[in-house]
């Protein structure tokens, strides 16, 4: 099968809606992703592995007049996990964050979820601090950043 990403649009809502479903916790809701899908200083990608459809999302935001970027969202289905989709769309929203003038990629991710820390260091990001009590259940968040190429 074969990975495809492309820009979101209007018409893929459910399936991130979808995808958000099987996050647990601190999902986008229907507004915040249509906010994002028609915001300037965002971009929201997806991932379609052949027959299955949309796969995975991430969000890319920035700033204007700034160099660090913020991974604001990546999910991949777990039908698909380990099979390259995550890696792929982070790659790409470090290479869409270069382009736009970043120099640096933060992100954050809850503290207990080791498989998703594991990723993130294997991909060069560092743990730079921790935000307490970030998400909805009061569960702490890591940040980590990495620098990255200009385009």
């Amino acid at each position: 099968m074969s990975l495809e990403l492309r820009r979101a649009e209007a018409s893929d809502l459910a399936a991130l809606l979808a995808l958000e479903a099987s996050f647990p916790g601190d999902r986008l809701s229907v507004a915040a992703l249509r906010r994002l899908l028609a915001s300037q200083s965002s971009e929201v990608w997806v991932a379609q592995f052949g027959d299955l459809g949309v796969v995975g999302d991430a969000v890319l935001s920035t700033r204007r007049n700034s160099r660090m970027a913020r991974v604001a969202s990546l999910i991949a289905d777990p039908r698909v996990r380990r099979r390259g989709v995550a890696s792929a769309l982070l790659q790409q929203l470090e290479a869409r964050a270069a382009e736009r003038g970043a120099s640096r990629m933060r992100l954050e991710v809850r503290v207990d979820n080791h498989g998703a820390i594991a990723f993130y260091r294997r991909a060069g990001y560092q743990d730079v601090g921790v935000h307490p009590c970030y998400y909805d259940d009061d569960a702490d968040a890591l940040v980590m950043e990495k620098g990255l190429q200009l385009a």
